[in-house]
């Protein structure tokens, strides 16, 4: 079997830019598949925070001239190689689309760049052509989600006669469908494809609208999408496929959900070092000194009797603050403590805000983003949140379950896949599982954890099996290099 050579494109990934899971899994996917034995080039582009934390970066690529509209664009390729996975990493630079002090938005106004197809557009075309300047013609483009959807669409229209790639395969990843890149109609003619494709039955049209997401799960010869379930869940409602359920359901057989791995070497309670104590599954008397760090922190009273909740996200709807908004007291007088992190919409900061006031001994939210407070909250809390109305994969239940921090879950996506509803009777399980979107279920769900963490021996048992579970990226990737060989068995 001949050396594959992959071409991994990402909007972001760690620890060169994040907003999301997303660069999580570009942070770590590339370098293990290049451990295998892949040829693997990984493409993002050069923002501001990128070049402030790499200003010593080899220039491989000058003046690679980008047409949109009747506007010439000037890219220039920078070339990072890094010695641990053997992988090669280019970035993309143009200082008018990244030099910006966020990657899609404008914080300012809480909206996206009003420019970002013409941003994205330049980035994918800079690497079709970056790919030939360097001659390197990969067995494989893997773009994932709608800022690299133009690659795979590329490849079946713009560059369909092109010989160069004429035995690349393409891989599009689809990591949460709210997110599919839509523009008003008049952008279309930016992308410099005939109107043709621009029509209900052809790729980019939806609703009367440019839809990225749409022309890649059109194009892509293979589609895969971040856990088992979510790939059934997007293609039976509009709730999940976001409209684009139709449209996967003609792919159906080109599309495969696989789970996202964890990062042990990063989310290990053995190993942690942001974390106050280690422990491990032989010992986790280390918890405890977490926990007491953490409600420190947050400058609660310890109860050493109480449980505590932790939850990090996005204070988004569908994250199911919806939920918890309706039930939050109920919950906090369960006699238990609840800390929270993460930032989003205003209406739940002002929320929590105020109810912060109102349970001082019980509730504290961290209105930020904190690394070092996310590593703790998942190895000083008792219990773990995700309440999601839909969670494409997921991967703090599995932070969680490693640092015998039991979750309670809905039944969705990722979340399905990873966590077994505890059965007090035969004792199997991992985590509280509710299934119905609704806020009754899931206080009943709370209730349920909160009762049997009274019961030490059976919560232990409990804590045991799930820091027994493995999630490790090997798996995944295993899955990912099959993929590859069947796209490329397909040509």
């Amino acid at each position: 079997m001949k050396k594959l050579k992959i071409a991994f494109i990402t909007p972001e990934a760690v620890p060169f830019a994040k907003t999301g899971g997303l660069a999580d899994i570009s942070g770590i996917l590339p370098g293990i598949i290049s451990k295998a034995g892949l040829s693997v080039k990984l493409f993002l582009p050069m923002y501001r925070q990128v070049l402030e934390k790499y200003q010593n970066l080899e220039r491989v690529k000058k003046d690679i001239k980008i047409e949109i509209s009747d506007k010439t664009y000037l890219a220039d390729i920078l070339f990072l190689h890094d010695e641990a996975t053997g992988l090669d990493i280019y970035f993309i630079a143009n200082k008018e689309f990244f030099d910006r002090p966020e990657l899609y938005r404008d914080n300012k106004s809480g909206k996206d760049y009003k420019d970002n197809l013409n941003r994205f557009l330049f980035f994918s075309e800079a690497i079709l052509k970056t790919l030939k300047e360097l001659d390197w013609a990969p067995d494989i483009i893997h773009a994932n989600d709608w800022q690299t959807a133009l690659v795979p669409s590329f490849l079946k229209t713009k560059y369909k006669d092109d010989l160069f790639f004429r035995k690349t395969a393409s891989i599009f990843t689809i990591h949460n469908m709210a997110y599919q890149g839509q523009f008003p109609a008049e952008e279309y003619g930016n992308i410099g494809l005939n109107k043709g494709y621009f029509a209900p039955e052809a790729y980019f049209e939806f609703w009367g609208r440019v839809n990225l997401m749409k022309a890649a799960i059109c194009l892509a010869d293979i589609i895969t999408t971040v856990s088992p379930t979510y790939a059934e869940e997007i293609q039976t409602s509009e709730e999940y496929g976001m409209g684009l359920e139709g449209t996967l359901r003609t792919r159906s057989k080109d599309l495969y959900g696989i789970l996202n791995g964890v990062d042990y070497e990063s989310w290990s309670p053995s190993s942690d070092k942001l974390i106050t104590a280690p422990y491990t599954i032989k010992n986790i008397s280390g918890k405890k000194k977490n926990k007491q760090t953490l409600i420190k922190a947050a400058g609660l009273p310890y109860k050493k009797k109480q449980p505590l909740i932790g939850m990090i996200s996005r204070l988004d709807g569908q994250k199911g603050f919806d939920l918890l908004e309706e039930i939050m007291e109920q919950i906090l007088d369960l006699d238990l403590q609840f800390i929270l992190l993460g930032t989003g919409s205003k209406k739940y900061h002002d929320y929590f805000a105020n109810l912060a006031k109102k349970y001082p001994e019980s509730f504290k939210p961290f209105l930020e983003f904190d690394n070092r407070l996310a590593h703790l909250i998942e190895a000083g809390s008792d219990m773990f949140l995700m309440p999601s109305r839909y969670e494409p994969c997921g991967l703090n239940q599995m932070y969680s379950l490693k640092y015998g921090t039991v979750p309670i879950v809905r039944k969705t996506g990722g979340l399905a896949d990873t966590i077994v509803d505890f059965d007090e009777k035969t004792l199997s399980g991992t985590g509280f599982v509710f299934e119905e979107y609704d806020s009754t279920k899931l206080f009943q769900t709370i209730k349920r954890a909160r009762k049997l963490f009274d019961k030490k021996q059976v919560w232990s048992k409990l804590v045991k099996q799930g820091m027994s579970q493995d999630f490790s990226w090997e798996s995944s990737a295993q899955k990912y290099l099959k993929m590859y060989q069947m796209a490329q068995d397909r040509l």
